[in-house]
This record gives C-alpha cells, sequence and structure tokens, in this order.
C-alpha cells in the first residue's frame, strides 16, 4: 500500500493515488463511531435498520442523476460524483445548485458563469455533532479542487424538518475534514477496526447487531460472524 504520509520534502501536499481514495460518505460514518466506518469500510459489513431503509428512500430523488434540472439562472445537478487527489476520497453529491454569477466558474456544455453551492439531504433532524457538516465540507473542496473555486458556504436539508441548515464552510471546519480523513487513511491502510465502546448512540446504529461486546476479544468482525454461522450449521 503507497505510503499515506501525504507531505513531500517541501511540506507541499502530495494527491493520493487512485487505488488508495476512501469513500467520501466514510467521513459521516467516522465522526459518528470510529468503529462504525471501520466496519463498513474495512471489513465491508452492513445491516440496515428502519432509519437507514427510511434514508434511503428519502434520497431516492436527490440521487437520480436524470432529475437534473435547469430554471433559468439556476443549474440543478443530482447524483453528481465528486474527487479530491488532496484529500485522496470520492463520492456523490446528493444535489449541487449551481446559480448564475460572473464571478463563478465556466461549465462544459453551458453559457456565462456558475456559483457552485452543495446541498446534502439528511434523514430527521440538524444534530447535535459535526459529522454531517464535515461530510458537507468534504464534498464542497471536492467542488473546489475540480472546478478551481471557492465554496464559502453550503446548506444541509433534513427531511424532518423540511428546512436547509446553511453551513459557513470556515478554516477550522476545513482544518478537521483534513485531519479526519488523514486518520482515516492510516486505519484504512493498517485494516484497523476500533474495539467497540458502547454509547447511547449505540440504539440507532444500524450496526448495532453485528457490533457486540464479545468481539472486543476477536480481531475482525467479519470472522466473529463467519465462525458463529459455522458453528449454528
Amino acid at each position: 500500500m503507497t505510503n499515506t504520509n501525504k507531505l513531500g520534502s517541501s511540506c507541499e501536499p502530495v494527491d493520493y493515488p487512485e487505488d488508495d481514495w476512501l469513500a467520501l460518505s466514510g467521513i459521516q460514518h467516522y465522526a459518528f463511531c470510529k468503529r462504525q466506518w471501520a466496519l463498513i469500510h474495512v471489513e465491508q459489513l452492513w445491516d440496515d435498520n428502519a432509519r437507514t431503509t427510511s434514508g434511503s428512500i428519502e434520497h431516492k430523488r436527490a440521487d437520480d442523476y436524470k432529475q437534473s434540472e435547469s430554471r433559468g439562472d439556476l443549474l440543478i445537478m443530482r447524483s453528481l460524483r465528486v474527487f479530491s487527489r488532496r484529500l485522496g476520497i470520492t463520492g456523490i453529491c446528493d444535489v449541487v445548485e449551481f446559480h448564475r454569477d460572473p464571478q463563478g466558474v465556466r461549465l462544459h456544455g453551458r453559457e456565462g458563469a456558475w456559483a457552485a453551492y452543495p446541498v446534502e439531504y439528511k434523514h430527521g433532524r440538524s444534530k447535535a455533532g459535526d459529522e454531517d457538516r464535515l461530510q458537507l465540507c468534504a464534498e464542497a473542496m471536492c467542488l473546489e479542487e475540480m472546478l478551481g473555486c471557492d465554496i464559502p458556504r453550503a446548506a444541509l436539508f433534513y427531511k424532518g424538518t423540511q428546512r436547509r441548515e446553511m453551513v459557513d464552510l470556515d478554516e477550522p471546519l476545513r482544518d478537521r475534514v483534513i485531519a479526519t480523513f488523514k486518520q482515516m487513511h492510516d486505519l484504512y491502510e493498517r485494516r484497523l477496526t476500533p474495539k467497540p465502546r458502547r454509547t447511547k448512540a449505540c440504539n440507532a446504529c444500524s450496526l448495532n447487531n453485528l457490533c457486540m461486546p464479545e468481539l472486543e476479544k476477536r480481531q475482525s468482525a467479519k470472522r466473529y460472524i463467519k465462525q458463529t454461522l459455522a458453528e449454528a450449521e
């Protein structure tokens, strides 16, 4: 695996090779629970519950690229794939609004200049933690790198309140995105899964049935599940 210390001799960022890219959306999982992220993205485990199923249904229109549309000075792009070589990530933006703006950037096949405004759709209501804001900021940072533009703010749309929450993409938030992805790359390269630590948030986690206290003494949740199934046969 390629060394992921992304500082060159002159302390300039070095691009991650494409084979080392992580899922952009993983930062939301990682900020919520490092173990949840590792179970999903390192050990490739997943289990739907009512919350994740409902969230998938609510994302259906936002995730349909064919429903992208143009309304005069507003261009709405849905399910837009983005990436960042500097962060080593790739993913999909639910919605990116492009507003006609003389200070914006040129888009292929479109006349005029446009300013990007990402909008991430989320189930439920605004959270006390910053996991959704970190994901949104990472999406904006990808767009900035791809388009060569600045995106000072973006929005989260919560289905539970039917309202947008504007998020200022300030330097502290951006620094957290960079630091978090560095940690994620390090864990992924070493294929490490943090040990379980039960909190109140575990009750709402879709992996609650897979992430068990018995795993503390085992190296891998996947190995534990395989062994359990073998013993049941």
